[in-house]
């Protein structure tokens, strides 16, 4: 694979006489892409031991989760726009600098609110990193079997980075100490960004230099209410004020963003590229997707601990079957385009990831790696493999060169906020289902609760629920990938 050179809609710099080696620029982008993604799910082995040391309640534990996942997803749409604008590199370092620093802070953290506060400015950096990475390949690689591996590669250290989190997140806590799931970013971060000033080129969309950062704020804040809002129907219940408030104001600031973008002559989200029906449908998918595969890691990692009694460095190698399968049908779907359509590979693997979350809804408080985890782990994990390429190639490949940051935003967007929006909500059945199981036990003498908590009688029938109503939601978006998806070949 050689670079290209970039149109004329793109402006590109670097160093007199020299072409940076598309291996290079692959390696860094990837590289960048793994961090973003491992943040995402490496704290999820650590969650006990951050509850002991800090003092956690819950809420403010899942927080730590959705902290990362609700600014990273509100921002990303600006980190596009911004990319495309002021430069990828710029955007790929100030980006890594950023995510580096609060990794830096989050490691350091003394008190709850120090922890949340950091993984939330971690999101915001990982925001503008990530849609550069993509970016950057697309703009690199030339249209075709090039760039269709590229974006395979990407998709790959992407997903395995996200995989991987749980093995990663075990060696370091058992070994060391949750800290070290924030603070061995800090090094790594440091390595990348020097490689990525020496090989990446400059490019940026010509097009003047306009932020839309009124519809980021609007964007993130009706998002994060809404999942404040889901949370609250846990204790409340839907109808109680404490619910409906911030769900009614979520969607009200939501719909003022929509007024906004209608409206400002340099939109976040120009609502235009929703004519494109690869982009609205592969992004509408995505969000789906999102709410239903986004929290696995979540509960695995709990039902391994809590349930089957694991310890974080066990539980984290139980990972190992997600990451290498999820990484094999990333790797896997580039090969298999050039056969089959894109929108086929894309339900086949959505189809196999349904059979694998309903296979794993069997879990129980007698469950067994092998007996109960294995052949889930592997089959969900090859079909969510297998979507994620189609996909992405299918929401990139209508839009033109300058508007390719923004719609890499998109794409990881729609996968954020179904997936921030998924683990609130599938949260909340969760705990609704392990309260009502802890009660019924207890009532009738059973052990599905004690003095220190729900019991594993009871937590294994909430966690099995959650994967039950994750397969439903994985299934509608199979549904919405057969009506909306366009037919032709990637």
């Amino acid at each position: 694979m050689s670079a290209h050179t970039p149109s004329t809609t793109d402006n590109s710099s670097a160093a007199p006489g020299v072409t940076p080696p598309a291996w290079a620029v692959l390696l860094a982008a990837c590289a960048g892409q793994f961090l973003v993604v491992l943040d995402v799910s490496v704290v999820n082995v650590a969650l006990p031991s951050m509850r002991t040391d800090l003092g956690l309640g819950e809420t403010a534990l899942q927080w730590v989760v959705n902290a990362y996942a609700l600014t990273f997803a509100g921002f990303l749409l600006l980190g596009g726009r911004a990319a495309d604008l002021f430069g990828r590199k710029r955007a790929f370092l100030v980006g890594l600098g950023l995510f580096t620093a609060a990794s830096l802070a989050g490691g350091l953290a003394r008190e709850p609110w120090q922890l949340v506060a950091a993984r939330a400015v971690q999101g915001l950096g990982a925001a503008v990193l990530s849609p550069a990475t993509l970016t950057i390949l697309t703009t690199t690689f030339p249209g075709g079997a090039a760039r269709t591996r590229a974006i395979g590669t990407w998709a790959a250290v992407g997903a395995g980075g996200g995989a991987a989190g749980g093995l990663v997140g075990g060696l370091l806590t058992d070994y060391l100490s949750w800290r070290w799931v924030l603070l061995v970013n800090v090094p790594v971060g440091a390595l990348v960004l020097v490689a990525a000033t020496v090989w990446l080129a400059e490019s940026r969309a010509a097009a003047g230099r306009r932020l839309d950062v009124p519809g980021a704020v609007l964007v993130t804040a009706g998002v994060s209410a809404l999942a404040y809002g889901i949370v609250q129907t846990e204790g409340h219940g839907w109808a109680a004020t404490a619910s409906l408030v911030p769900l009614l104001g979520g969607l009200a600031l939501l719909g003022v963003f929509l007024a906004v973008e209608a409206r400002t002559r340099a939109p976040l989200m120009p609502l235009g590229l929703f004519r494109i029906r690869a982009v609205w449908a592969a992004n509408a998918v995505m969000l789906v997707c999102g709410g239903g595969m986004f929290a696995m890691w979540y509960f695995m990692s709990l039902y391994l601990q809590n349930v089957l009694h694991f310890s974080p460095i066990e539980a984290g190698l139980a990972f190992l079957p997600h990451t290498l399968s999820i990484v094999l049908g990333s790797k896997l779907a580039p090969r298999l385009m050039a056969v089959v359509s894109g929108k086929a590979l894309a339900m086949t693997g959505g189809i196999l990831a349904v059979i694998g979350y309903a296979w794993q809804s069997r879990m129980d408080a007698d469950g067994t790696f092998a007996g109960t985890v294995l052949g889930p782990a592997i089959v969900m994990s090859l079909g969510s493999g297998l979507m994620m390429t189609p996909l992405a190639t299918a929401a990139t490949s209508g839009a033109a060169p300058s508007e390719a940051g923004l719609v890499a935003g998109l794409v990881n967007t729609s996968r954020q906020i179904g997936g921030a929006l998924g683990l609130t909500v599938l949260t909340t059945v969760a705990a609704e289902r392990i309260s009502t199981t802890a009660n019924t036990n207890a009532a009738g003498g059973g052990s599905g609760g004690s003095g220190d908590g729900p019991g594993p009688v009871a937590l294994a029938a909430g966690y099995s629920h959650a994967f039950t109503v994750a397969s439903g939601i994985i299934a509608a978006a199979v549904i919405l990938m057969a009506v909306a998806l366009p037919r032709r070949r990637a």
